[in-house]
């Protein structure tokens, strides 16, 4: 007789079995009850077998390991979080790179060159020629960068804020393209760009850092910091 069958159960026990064999909260305690109940309604010229009762208290305590188990890896999993929180905070005010294209350059005070900016390229494999652009908002290109073979993972690049004719450029955003290869075959790339983290904000996606520039982004995207 399988624990689910109930139709041995008569009157107020049957209702009572019926009515709360899927709580939760006191599920073992339910169980047992309906177990009591049909050991003592049972055919006593088909007895349940010991191999039968074994089985359905087998199936009991799996049921109630995997729910104390889903307990435990909640609380690791909130715990895991909360570590993750903490340990992002320790990147407020620091530079990160992560992907991106976007440069922002300042006017150079009078006398000066501009500040250098520093940016990053991330390749899945090495690659024997390198090609950078640096586009101004019109899409037109004020500098190509010749940044020869790179090697695999993330490579450091700079560009001293400078036009093809060696000027200082105009105040404000550029993106610059990333075209990597090797003799013919393009190798994919990341562009990687540096930012300031402003904030770490846990949202239901896990940990993201706030950066100055806008933009939000997963711990996972965090290449290097400075």
């Amino acid at each position: 007789m399988a624990i689910s069958d109930t139709s041995s159960i008569s009157g107020q026990n049957a209702s009572t079995a019926t009515g709360n064999i899927v709580s939760s909260q006191d599920n073992e305690q339910r169980f047992l009850k309906l177990l009591v109940t049909q050991l003592n309604n049972q055919d006593p010229l088909n007895p349940m077998q010991n191999a039968e009762l074994t089985s359905q208290l087998a199936q009991m305590s799996t049921v109630t390991g995997i729910e104390k188990l889903n307990t435990t890896l909640s609380g690791l999993v909130n715990q895991t979080g909360a570590n993750q929180l903490l340990q992002a905070t320790s990147l407020i005010g620091y530079n990160v790179l992560s992907p991106g294209d976007v440069l922002t350059t300042k006017k150079p005070e009078e006398g000066k060159d501009p500040a250098t900016q520093a940016f990053g390229v991330q390749l899945p494999g090495t690659a024997a020629d390198v090609t950078i652009k640096i586009l101004d908002d019109k899409g037109n290109v004020v500098r190509t960068l010749d940044a020869g073979p790179m090697k695999e993972g993330v490579n450091a690049v700079t560009w001293d804020g400078k036009d093809e004719a060696g000027n200082a450029v105009a105040e404000g955003a550029y993106r610059f393209t990333v075209d990597a290869k090797n003799g013919t075959s393009a190798v994919t790339s990341t562009a990687l760009t540096f930012s300031q983290v402003a904030a770490v904000k846990q949202g239901a996606g896990g940990v993201t850092l706030e950066l100055g520039s806008g933009a939000s982004i997963g711990l996972s995207d965090v290449r290097l910091f400075l």
